[in-house]
């Protein structure tokens, strides 16, 4: 069974834990609950033939005053960066994580959340900055942790990713 690291990043207060907890565990709280440091989880899952552990680090949020450690980054084999639709500041955020892994790791398999889009009628995320997105050529998945909408899709985009083409593993 392969192993692999992935990381879910993003400002503080994107829905990171919240996607998490609605992939690995089924389950959706509306209580906020902030991050200190990492929490992991693993779900084992099937892509193709290949059996395949993912170790989800779920790193807490990046803002002015916390940076990401660079050790949480190592043996990492790909991420998913959050977004919250509703805040503007969480799409520069997503930006300049995205160069910092780019930066100190070289290409990494990603996907890009565009969170809390049960609440699109709020976004602030506008089609100019989903194009910006998409030019840098990884998949985009609208999700949102409170609907179960996108959850899957987006944990299941990465870890195509991740396996490759012709594993018998």
């Amino acid at each position: 069974m392969l192993q692999k690291k992935i990381c879910l990043l993003g400002a503080f207060s994107v829905g990171k834990t919240s996607l998490i907890q609605r992939y690995v565990n089924k389950l959706f709280s509306e209580k906020y609950l902030t991050t200190v440091g990492v929490k992991i989880d693993k779900k084992p899952i099937i892509v193709g033939s290949t059996s395949l552990n993912l170790m989800v680090w779920d790193i807490a949020g990046e803002d002015d005053f916390t940076n990401i450690r660079s050790a949480h980054l190592r043996g990492l084999s790909g991420y998913i960066v959050v977004i919250d639709g509703t805040r503007q500041n969480s799409f520069n955020v997503a930006l300049a994580l995205h160069e910092r892994i780019k930066t100190e790791l070289g290409e990494v398999a990603a996907v890009f959340a565009l969170n809390k889009c049960d609440l699109k009628e709020h976004w602030v995320i506008n089609h100019e900055q989903i194009r910006t997105l998409a030019q840098l050529g990884y998949p985009i998945i609208e999700t949102s942790a409170k609907l179960d909408q996108g959850v899957e899709e987006m944990f299941m985009g990465l870890a195509r990713q991740l396996v490759p083409e012709n594993s018998e593993a």
